[in-house]
């Protein structure tokens, strides 16, 4: 119950989102959103990917299973580019619609340009100064693994090395800095 109530507030965060962030960058060109998409991840992922604006529309098609795109949806606005495989894109996709998501299987997304700043326990917090713990982090890729595998990680962005993101939510999963916060 728990997990379906969270989502149900979840889904119309993500839905105007997907909304805002595609009508902010509107007036950039498709070849400033590819490159700044290609840029979430390195050039043996990134150059063969498909490349997606955050409203889902295709700016161009790629043949190695990788969507990245120039923004993330869950922030209106953002211009922080990330790249997903088919786990992560099934996550996005259990998100957006408001169900559950779980996975048997490792799943991988890179955001080597950094992320928007969010609150490391709750993906709906809007309000920094809510007394959440609010993150900025610098390059990172981000891992979903099955739940039984988050146990014993830590639940603090504070902790040296990986730790899990929004945990005890449908949406937990693992943080792997590769540079410092940024401040």
């Amino acid at each position: 119950m728990r997990n379906h109530t969270f989502l149900s507030l979840l889904t119309p965060l993500i839905g105007l989102g997907l909304c805002a962030a595609g009508s902010a960058n509107a007036s950039e060109t498709t070849a400033d959103k590819i490159a700044r998409a290609m840029s979430a991840a390195p050039p043996s992922v990134s150059a063969q990917a498909t490349i997606m604006d955050v409203d889902g529309t295709v700016l161009r098609k790629g043949d190695n299973g990788w969507i990245c795109f120039p923004g993330v949806g869950l922030v209106p606005g953002d211009k922080h580019p990330m790249c997903n495989d088919k786990v992560w894109m099934a996550w996005m996709d259990a998100a957006k619609n408001g169900t559950s998501f779980s996975t048997d299987v490792i799943g991988v997304s890179y955001m080597l340009q950094g992320d928007a700043l969010v609150n490391n326990d709750d993906p709906t917090a809007t309000d920094p100064n809510d007394g959440g713990m609010w993150i900025q982090e610098g390059p990172h890729l981000m891992l979903l693994v099955p739940k039984a595998l988050l146990k014993g990680l830590p639940r603090t962005p504070k902790a040296a090395g990986p730790y899990v993101m929004w945990g005890d939510t449908p949406l937990e999963h693992i943080m792997v800095p590769i540079a410092p916060p940024i401040e």
